[in-house]
C-alpha cells in the first residue's frame, strides 16, 4: 500500500482521537446547563433537589425529599449546597443519588432523562398536552436507575429538559459523549479577587473580627444581616460576589465553613468571619446583593465603633435570644442598626419578599399583590429616641418559630399576639402625643421608596412608587423593619415543619397589620376606620375585632389632605415631595396629559409605550383580558432594527382581606384585578413571553382589549406568544438574562422558568 494511504488513515485516526478527546465539564457542560437546565434546576425548588448551578450540584445529584413541604409534621435535615456536606460520599449518607453513574449495563439515569425528552419532540409553539401537569405544585417521583423503565412508561413526556423545547443536536451529543466518557466533573476554581478587592476583603474581615466584647457583638449582629447577601465591590467590573460565613479558620486560611440550621444558632466552636467566593451560576431569584466599599466600611465604623458604648456581656445563642434580636443586641445603639438597615433598605426589604420564606402561595397571601413600602425616620422613632420606651417594649418584641412543637401552634402563636398587642397599645399611648408630620418621614436616598408586587406564591421588590396608587401602605419603623427581618430571614427554616412554618405565616399577619396601622396615623383621624374597614372587608372584620389592637382615631395628623379622598391625596403629594428620590416617573401606569411614554425613548418605542398605557388604570371587570393573564407577563418589543426593550405586565389581583392563611379564592375578586405595565424584568419567576415587533404593539393591546375567553387569549398567544415548544423558546428565555446584563449588571441572573404557563 502506498504511503499516501497510511498517511491518510493516520489523519482519519488523529481525526477520531480528537472527536473523542475528553469533554471538559467547566468549558463544555456547565454552559449547556447554565443555557437549558437552570431555569429549574436551581435553588432550594430544583426538582429532586437536583442542582445544576455548578459541578458540586451535578456530582451530589438527586434526592426525592422536597424541600419546600408546608405540611411536614417533623423538621427535615437541611441539605444546602456548599455547606451541609462537602463531598459525593458525604451527600449520599443524606439520601442523594448519582445522576452520573451508570448501573450496570444502564447509562447513567441523566443520559435516559435526555433520550426520553429527545424521543418526545414536542409540537412547535403548540400548547402542551393538557394532561402534563407542569405547576410548581405537581409531585415529582424522582426515579431511582432501577425505577427508571417504569417511570418512562408512565411518563411519555417525562423526558429532560421537560416540558420545553429540547436541546440542539450539538448540545445532545456532547452532553451524552460526556456521561459517555464518565461525567468527570473537575473541581471549580474561583476567580481571583483583584488586587483591590483583597485589600477589602482584608479589612472588612478584620473589621467583622474586631477583638473585644463590642467587636464580638457587633460583627455578630452584622453577620446576621449579611449572611443572605450576594456581596459585591462597588468599583470592581469583575462581576465577582461574595458570600458572608462563620469558618473555623482564620483570615489567611482556606474557608472551611461551618454549617448551623440558622445563621445565629450556636457555632459549637471558635470561629471568624469570612468572604467566600460565590463560584455557582448567579440565579436571579437568589441574587439579593449588598455593596461593599472604602465609604461602606467608614460607614460601619462611623455607625457601630465610634460612640462610646460598651459592652458589658456577651449574649448566648438560646431561643431567647433568637427569638428577641432586639434583647440580644441593645447594647448596641438602636439608631445605629436602624441607620445601617436605612442605608439599603432595598436590600433588608429583598431579603424577606424574594427570600425562601415567599415560596408558596400560603406564605405570600399575607400581603397585598401590590403595595408601596416607606420608613420612618431615625430621628422620629420613639424606639430611638426615647430610652424609657425602649426599655418598656424590648421584651414585647419577642417573635415566634423557636419551637415547633406541632400541639402547641396556636398556643405558641396566642402568647406573642398577646405580646405583640399589649406592645402596639403602648405604641399607641405613646405616639398620641406626637402627631404625624411630613419630616417623619425618612427620605434619606433612594432607598426610602419601594414597590412590592407579589405574583401568587412569589413576589418582588423594586426601588421608586411604581404604578397607580394601591390599596394599600406600609410606613415601617424600626422594630417593624428589623421584627419582619428576623421572622421571616433570620429565624425562618425552611427545612422546619408546619408549626414552625404556619408560627412564621401568623405573626407576619400582625407585622403587616402594624405597618398599615402606622401609616394610617398620616391620614386624617376621622378617615381612618373607613379605610382600615375597607382592608378587612368580609371575614377581616372578625379578625380585626378578635386578633388586633384598635386603631388610633383621636390622634390628630399635621399633613393637611384632601379629606374626600385622603389616602389616594397623601400618595399624589408624597410622589410630588418626593420626587428627586423616587426611582423614575412612572408615564404609563400614572400619564399626565396625553404623553403616556417615558421622555427620551426612540418614536416607534414611545407609540408602543402610548398604546400599552391603554391596559393601565383599568379593572378587570371592564378589561376582562387581565383575568386570563398569568401574574408575570413579560412582553419583548422589537424595534429600529435589532433593539429591544421588555416591559413586565404584573396582574395586580384583588382581595377582601390578606388576614387568613388559607381560603384565598374565597377572598379573591377578579374582576377587581388590574394591570401594571413596566419597563424591565420585574419578577424572577416569569409567567409567561410574548415577542412583539414595536409596530405592532397598538394591534397586540387592541386584541387584548377583545379578549373574553380564554380560546380568545390563545389565538393572540399563537400570534405573538413564545410558547414553552416555541423553536426559539431559548433564544428569547436567555435573552432576558441578557437584557439584565445590559440594563442592571449587578442584579442579572438566570430567571427561573418553573412556573411558566401553558398557555
Amino acid at each position: 500500500m502506498s504511503l499516501r494511504f497510511w498517511f491518510g488513515c493516520l489523519l482519519l485516526l488523529i481525526g477520531s482521537a480528537a472527536q473523542a478527546e475528553a469533554v471538559s465539564y467547566q468549558r463544555d457542560i456547565q454552559p449547556i446547563f447554565t443555557a437549558k437546565c437552570v431555569a429549574c434546576h436551581a435553588c432550594y425548588d430544583s426538582p429532586c433537589q437536583l442542582n445544576l448551578g455548578s459541578g458540586e450540584g451535578a456530582s451530589r445529584g438527586a434526592n426525592k425529599l422536597p424541600v419546600y413541604n408546608g405540611v411536614r409534621v417533623k423538621a427535615q435535615e437541611p441539605t444546602r449546597l456548599f455547606l451541609d456536606a462537602d463531598h459525593d460520599a458525604a451527600w449520599r449518607r443524606k439520601g442523594f443519588n448519582s445522576v452520573l453513574d451508570g448501573e450496570g449495563n444502564q447509562a447513567a439515569l441523566m443520559a435516559r432523562m435526555l433520550e426520553l425528552g429527545r424521543s418526545q419532540p414536542l409540537t412547535p409553539n403548540a400548547k402542551l398536552p393538557s394532561a402534563l401537569e407542569i405547576g410548581i405544585g405537581r409531585e415529582n417521583t424522582c426515579p431511582l436507575p432501577d425505577e427508571f423503565d417504569r417511570y418512562a412508561r408512565r411518563n411519555m413526556h417525562g423526558g429532560m429538559p421537560f416540558a420545553v423545547t429540547g436541546l440542539s443536536d450539538t448540545e445532545y451529543a456532547l452532553l451524552q459523549r460526556w456521561l459517555e466518557q464518565g461525567a468527570s466533573v473537575e473541581a471549580s476554581s474561583p476567580p481571583d479577587p483583584s488586587a483591590t478587592e483583597s485589600v477589602q476583603i482584608d479589612e472588612w474581615e478584620r473589621l467583622l473580627n474586631t477583638p473585644g466584647a463590642r467587636g464580638n457583638l457587633v460583627g455578630r449582629w452584622l453577620y446576621e444581616h449579611l449572611f443572605i447577601a450576594h456581596l459585591y465591590f462597588e468599583g470592581e467590573g469583575g462581576g465577582r460576589f461574595y458570600q458572608l460565613v462563620r469558618s473555623r479558620t482564620p483570615s489567611g486560611e482556606p474557608v472551611d465553613a461551618i454549617a448551623t440550621r440558622r445563621p445565629n444558632d450556636d457555632p459549637g466552636t471558635r470561629f471568624s468571619y469570612r468572604l467566600r467566593p460565590i463560584t455557582d451560576v448567579i440565579v436571579h431569584k437568589t441574587h439579593i446583593t449588598y455593596p461593599l466599599s472604602a465609604a461602606k466600611l467608614a460607614r460601619v465604623r462611623s455607625l457601630f465603633f465610634s460612640g462610646d458604648s460598651t459592652v458589658d456581656a456577651i449574649p448566648g445563642y438560646g431561643a431567647d435570644h433568637r427569638a428577641n434580636p432586639f434583647k440580644t443586641f441593645q447594647a448596641i445603639p438602636a439608631e445605629a442598626r436602624y441607620q445601617f438597615m436605612l442605608d439599603n433598605a432595598e436590600y433588608f426589604v429583598r431579603t424577606f419578599i424574594r427570600g425562601p420564606v415567599c415560596r408558596g402561595q400560603i406564605a405570600t397571601d399575607v400581603i397585598r399583590d401590590n403595595f408601596w413600602v416607606f420608613f420612618q425616620d431615625p430621628q422620629h422613632d420613639l424606639y430611638i429616641t426615647d430610652r424609657r420606651y425602649r426599655e418598656q417594649t424590648t421584651p414585647l418584641l419577642a417573635m415566634p418559630g423557636q419551637f415547633d412543637e406541632m400541639g402547641d401552634l396556636l398556643a405558641f402563636w396566642k402568647s406573642y399576639r398577646v405580646k405583640r398587642n399589649h406592645y402596639e397599645q403602648l405604641r399607641m399611648n405613646a405616639y398620641a402625643g406626637k402627631p404625624a408630620q411630613w419630616k417623619q418621614i425618612w427620605s434619606g436616598n433612594d432607598n426610602a421608596l419601594l414597590s412590592i408586587f407579589r405574583q401568587h406564591d412569589s413576589a418582588s421588590v423594586r426601588k421608586g412608587l411604581i404604578g397607580e396608587i394601591p390599596q394599600t401602605l406600609w410606613w415601617m419603623d424600626y422594630p417593624l423593619l428589623e421584627r419582619t427581618y428576623y421572622q421571616l430571614v433570620v429565624n425562618f427554616d425552611v427545612f422546619g415543619n408546619v408549626s414552625h412554618q404556619g408560627q412564621t405565616r401568623l405573626y407576619f399577619d400582625l407585622i403587616r397589620n402594624g405597618a398599615e396601622l402606622n401609616f394610617l396615623r398620616l391620614l386624617p383621624a376621622a378617615s381612618r376606620q373607613a379605610i382600615l374597614d375597607g382592608w378587612y372587608e368580609q371575614g377581616g372584620q372578625l379578625k380585626l375585632l378578635l386578633a388586633y389592637t384598635s386603631i388610633d382615631d383621636s390622634t390628630p395628623s399635621l399633613l393637611t389632605l384632601n379629606r374626600a379622598d385622603p389616602k389616594r391625596a397623601f400618595a399624589r403629594e408624597m410622589l410630588a415631595r418626593y420626587a428627586g428620590i423616587n426611582a423614575a416617573p412612572d408615564p404609563i401606569n400614572r400619564c399626565q396629559g396625553t404623553q403616556c411614554y417615558r421622555a427620551g425613548q426612540p418614536a416607534s418605542l414611545q407609540g408602543a409605550e402610548q398604546a400599552l398605557s391603554r391596559l393601565t388604570n383599568r379593572l378587570a371587570g371592564g378589561l376582562p383580558a387581565i383575568q386570563h393573564l398569568p401574574e408575570a407577563t413579560l412582553l419583548r418589543i422589537e424595534y429600529d432594527g435589532d433593539r429591544r426593550e421588555i416591559y413586565s405586565l404584573l396582574r395586580n389581583r384583588a382581595h377582601s382581606n390578606v388576614a387568613f392563611m388559607y381560603g384565598e379564592s374565597l377572598r379573591w375578586q377578579p374582576r377587581l384585578d388590574t394591570l401594571t405595565v413596566y419597563p424591565g424584568v420585574l419578577s424572577s419567576y416569569p409567567n409567561f413571553l410574548f415577542n412583539v415587533p414595536a409596530a405592532e404593539v397598538p394591534a397586540f393591546v387592541a386584541a387584548l382589549e377583545e379578549v373574553r375567553a380564554s380560546d380568545q387569549l390563545g389565538r393572540l398567544v399563537d400570534r405573538w406568544g413564545v410558547r414553552r415548544s416555541h423553536p426559539r423558546f431559548w433564544d428569547y428565555f436567555n435573552d432576558l438574562t441578557r437584557y439584565l446584563e445590559e440594563t442592571e449588571p449587578l442584579e442579572a441572573g438566570v430567571l427561573d422558568m418553573n412556573r411558566y404557563e401553558n398557555l
